[in-house]
């Protein structure tokens, strides 16, 4: 076995994925823990436990990822590198979709943007909009942090409850807008009874649509059609109706690839498979 391993440590959950003979991709998996390096390392044992793998099987070990910067030791004795995480994510989503030419849209706690053309990989912006938002306004009006919690809450929610729609203020066709296009974020909770369930279901699709609209708008002047989508907030079952709609919208393509949570940690591992820049 040929195994190189990629691992994205973040402040405290771990992403680690396995390359094995250049270009499979082996059980990826995740591990939290109270602080990064109790992460990295519960993570990397896990992960050989679970797979059978010894630590001669390991060729090479790839970190990135915030946590990973007070990581200076090879880990367990192993060969390892640090990789830029904006070069993980480009690498990354552009193996995991097949595409050459796209838009990486990274929803972490705030949201990255990173133009792939290529074998040109560049950062180009974000915003800080994304998973902690969620998780902070969700503590702040529904008395919890916990995604699931929310999700689960937003699932019975609606969301003409919260925001106001162009069918709410006009009553003709407004040309290149649909009649259900959102006119304002949570502009209709000022006169509505909202419920809780309404409440999430609105920051949900804040978080969903800003983003969405962030992306888009970053490339009005560069002509990027594919934008792809990785992280946590990719998993949310909002994304299956919010990014198809704003695909009409703006006539532009979202893909959201099979292992979209774990695309940073793959793009690590490509790193070292693909002779990409680390150190």
């Amino acid at each position: 076995m040929s195994l190189v391993i990629g691992i994205d440590v973040g402040g405290s959950t771990t992403k680690i994925v396995g390359i094995d003979n250049g270009s499979t991709i082996k059980s990826p998996m995740n591990i939290k823990a109270n602080d990064p390096i109790t992460s990295l390392f519960g993570a990397f044992g896990r992960y050989l436990y679970d797979n059978n793998i010894s630590l001669k099987d390991v060729e090479h070990v790839m970190l990135t990822g915030v946590g990973a910067s007070g990581v200076t030791t090879p880990i367990y004795g192993l060969p390892t590198s640090h990789v830029d995480e904006f070069q993980a994510d480009g690498l990354g989503a552009r193996f995991d979709s097949g595409l050459n030419q796209l838009i990486v849209v990274s929803m972490g706690t705030g949201t990255t943007l990173v133009r792939v053309d290529g074998d040109d990989i560049s950062h180009i912006g974000g915003i800080s909009m994304g998973g902690g938002t969620l998780q902070g306004l969700s503590r702040l009006m529904l008395n919890t942090s916990h995604i699931n919690e929310v999700v689960s809450m937003a699932s019975k929610g609606d969301i003409s409850n919260i925001n106001l729609q162009i069918k709410d203020i006009s009553k003709e066709d407004i040309e290149g807008l649909p009649m259900h296009a959102t006119a304002s974020l949570f502009g209709k909770a000022v006169d509505s009874n909202a419920t809780d369930n309404d409440i999430a279901k609105g920051l949900i699709c804040m978080v969903l649509e800003t983003i969405g609209s962030c992306a888009v708008l970053s490339q009005v002047n560069d002509g990027f059609k594919d934008f792809v989508l990785i992280g946590n907030l990719t998993q949310l079952p909002e994304c299956q109706i919010i990014f198809p709609m704003m695909e009409n919208l703006y006539n532009v393509r979202f893909h959201i690839p099979s292992h979209a949570r774990y695309c940073t940690a793959l793009g690590a591992a490509l790193s070292y498979t693909q002779h990409s820049i680390y150190v």
